[in-house]
């Protein structure tokens, strides 16, 4: 099966988020089962073409009542054969920022250089001479491609060609004003704006929902809250009429990539399953760093996160809230490091300035330190209000830190509480996204890290849980499969 995947970002190339670890990682997947697998996307102002391939001929075109033209560089993805194209324009993806120029803001031509994205697409296929059996699409950024498909290159070139639709986080929508819809290459027998208007408003996402063969979510869990007013971000309606193609895929993580046995962000004090000793010099080596009191006694509970209201960070930004009261009062260590909306930074900032003893605040993201993060911590803290799926509670486990999680998306899926559950458990669950209850579960593991055998024995669970990508691939595989059954039975 031959299968093209959009999307705006893939590590190691940009990253913003999980979708850029989601990418890759399923495309490797998929292609170690023998399919052809192939990702495009943007150029962007840091990734290096001087390593690649230029496609010797400029790509063009169609949008709105014109052509604009491109580059095309091509690469493969680290340790694999997976071809990845670049679409190579200066003015739509030469600048700092992926989506805007910080975590606040948005540049204002998105809808511009992410329509461009969707259609070059098509384009590239034909300058290739491969017409893709699946379209995979990633989050609104190239959702209106499911849309283009349907309305026009589904009767040109593309008639045996079907979309799936992955949504990574239904928060992000990319919403602008009706007009925007012309910066799209408009006409064609079945050309229907009214499916990408949602309220008055050009939606990518909508388009995207409205026209998918098959749409997944990125976990079991997240596919039943959608459909939920708390978690539908508006688009009940839609989700609604398309519910007999929606499937939950919990993604998987990369376990070659993330073993803190062989880990080189923790060399010297590697560790694995069966020896936990460079685990515990990590915790001080962590607590150096950041100017922590080096007391093994102590619980350290790390989080590394987007600081938007969506991950639960405004739980703990309360200098005085309940939320705090276990790192105010020194029962408990915290290590933040994140970027994000500027109100979350400046709270956390005050957070560290106020409580230097047992909470410190690295508003920066940093790989390798995210790494000594979750390989020193005990505890790793994801408070969100929603999670799609989340992968460093993922890592968490895989590196012996025990999660504290709301019991939603994927953290309810892959995260057991060890209160209710002594023998399964893996973790701390709460319900409600308040900070007492915060609190309640913090001072749960808090209790728990005192029995030195019960926390060893869950610490070791929790490292040989695997939630690896082959059997999300092949969950994927039967998704394509239906989509193209839809196809063909047109």
């Amino acid at each position: 099966m031959k299968i093209l995947m959009i999307t705006s970002e893939a590590v190691p190339f940009a990253k913003t988020g999980g979708l850029a670890d989601a990418v890759p990682a399923l495309a490797d997947a998929i292609k170690r089962l023998g399919h052809d697998v192939r990702i495009i996307m943007p150029r962007y102002y840091r990734i290096d073409r001087n390593d690649m391939e230029q496609i010797s001929d400029p790509l063009g075109v169609p949008m709105g009542e014109g052509e604009m033209w491109c580059g095309v560089f091509k690469t493969t993805l680290p340790g694999s054969d997976v071809p990845v194209y670049m679409l190579d324009r200066e003015n739509l993806y030469g600048r700092e920022g992926l989506y805007g120029p910080d975590g606040s803001s948005s540049w204002p031509d998105n809808a511009l250089r992410y329509a461009f994205l969707s259609t070059a697409a098509f384009q590239l296929c034909r300058s290739l001479n491969w017409i893709p059996d699946i379209l995979h699409l990633h989050d609104w950024q190239s959702a209106p491609a499911a849309w283009k498909l349907k309305t026009s290159e589904r009767y040109r070139d593309f008639s045996n060609t079907a979309s799936v639709l992955t949504v990574h986080n239904l928060g992000y929508q990319g919403i602008f004003p009706p007009g925007y819809l012309n910066v799209f290459p408009t006409g064609g027998a079945h050309y229907n704006a009214g499916e990408a208007i949602l309220n008055g408003s050009l939606n990518f996402l909508a388009a995207g929902l409205n026209c998918a063969d098959e749409i997944t979510t990125v976990s079991p869990t997240y596919a039943r809250e959608i459909f939920l007013s708390e978690f539908s971000e508006g688009l009940g309606e839609i989700l609604s009429v398309r519910k007999d193609r929606i499937t939950g895929i919990l993604n998987g993580m990369d376990y070659g990539e993330w073993n803190p046995a062989d880990d080189p962000a923790l060399k010297p004090d590697n560790y694995n399953v069966k020896n936990l000793g460079g685990k515990t010099r990590l915790k001080t080596r962590l607590q150096k760093e950041m100017g922590l009191p080096t007391d093994p006694r102590i619980p350290l509970f790390g989080m590394i996160t987007r600081l938007t209201g969506q991950k639960g960070v405004d739980l703990l930004t309360d200098i005085h809230g309940p939320a705090l009261e276990h790192f105010r009062s020194g029962k408990a260590q915290l290590v933040v490091l994140g970027t994000g909306e500027i109100e979350y930074e400046e709270a956390f900032r005050t957070i560290g300035e106020t409580f230097p003893d047992s909470c410190a605040v690295r508003i920066a993201f940093s790989g390798p330190f995210s790494r000594l993060i979750e390989a020193g911590s005990d505890f790793f803290l994801m408070p969100s209000r929603y999670e799609p799926c989340g992968l460093n509670q993922m890592y968490s486990l895989r590196y012996g830190t025990l999660p504290v999680v709301r019991r939603t998306g994927g953290l309810a899926d892959t995260v057991t509480d060890l209160t209710a559950d002594p023998r399964k458990g893996n973790g701390f669950v709460f319900d409600n996204p308040s900070g007492v209850e915060l609190s309640d579960t913090v001072h749960r593991a808090i209790g728990f890290y005192s029995g030195k055998r019960p926390m060893s024995i869950a610490v070791k669970r929790a490292m040989k849980l695997c939630f690896d990508w082959k059997s999300s691939a092949k969950e994927y595989m039967r998704v394509y499969a239906r989509a193209l059954k839809r196809t063909h039975s047109r």
